[in-house]
């Protein structure tokens, strides 16, 4: 069982609900396999952790980094090589006049003097870099952040641009698109993740609600989008259930178990 956090499960205030834990808890003792598929750095992910106890696996960065939450480590890694960084950065400065950019890391974010922080980047500072220091080495996500135009205006500017050499999505962030390595993707990382598990994708259900779930939702054997998702998911998933404050997901799985059962 594959899950979205923020929009899905986790609430706009940072919050999970009582009912959305016992789900997941109950889907557990049945002998489902859970994992978090989340834009979130490492570093955001223990927010909400103790919710549902700190174990298992992560998918963090769309995909970009895989964590180990009970070891509080990076397992794996996919990411930008630093000449697709400044590459894919000049792309987008010359596409999108004005907008900031910044790289994102496990634990650290590293920026330019024109990006703006934001929610997302609470409880760190920005290390304001130069760009031969900025795209000196790899990087599991590339972010940019516009002063005005919203994050479906920049991602229509930006995918031409930035298509062929990495992936470029938008997870609903306050005038924000972001990259991570061409290939890469929730969609990828799950995979691989199941496969080690001897899981192939007609076992898998996940639950997302952004446009950056979609390669997921389209590689699960079934997916769910929340009411609350944008219009692209909903018109591409299986089914279409609770929004997020009426706790879809937790109604689904206590479906699920009850069929079960």
């Amino acid at each position: 069982m594959a899950t979205d956090l923020d929009g899905t499960v986790v609430r706009e205030d940072g919050t999970v609900s009582a009912r959305v834990v016992a789900a997941f808890a109950a889907a557990e003792r049945l002998g489902a396999r859970v994992v978090f598929v989340t834009g979130r750095p490492p570093r955001l992910i223990h927010e909400i952790a103790p919710a549902f106890g700190h174990h298992g696996v992560a998918i963090c960065s769309n995909g970009a980094l895989v964590y180990d939450l009970g070891g509080r480590r990076v397992v794996e890694e996919n990411a930008i090589p630093p000449e697709v960084l400044g590459e894919a950065a000049a792309r987008l400065r010359a596409a999108i006049p004005g907008i900031g950019i910044a790289v994102e890391y496990a634990g650290t974010l590293a920026a330019d003097d024109l990006y703006e922080p934001w929610d997302w980047d609470r409880g760190i500072t920005p290390r304001r870099m130069a760009d031969h220091e900025l795209f000196g080495r790899p990087g599991p996500k590339l972010l940019g952040r516009h002063p005005t135009l919203s994050a479906d205006e920049l991602l229509a500017l930006a995918a031409p641009e930035l298509a062929p050499i990495v992936t470029v999505y938008h997870s609903n962030g306050s005038r924000l698109i972001e990259a991570i390595a061409a290939g890469v993707s929730k969609a990828s990382a799950l995979m691989s993740y199941a496969a080690g598990l001897g899981i192939g994708a007609g076992e898998v259900i996940a639950f997302g609600d952004m446009p950056n779930d979609l390669p997921m939702l389209a590689w699960a054997g079934t997916s769910y989008g929340m009411a609350n998702g944008h219009a692209d998911v909903l018109a591409a998933v299986d089914h279409v259930i609770g929004s997020i404050d009426e706790d879809g997901v937790a109604l689904e799985l206590e479906r699920l178990a009850a069929a079960v059962g």
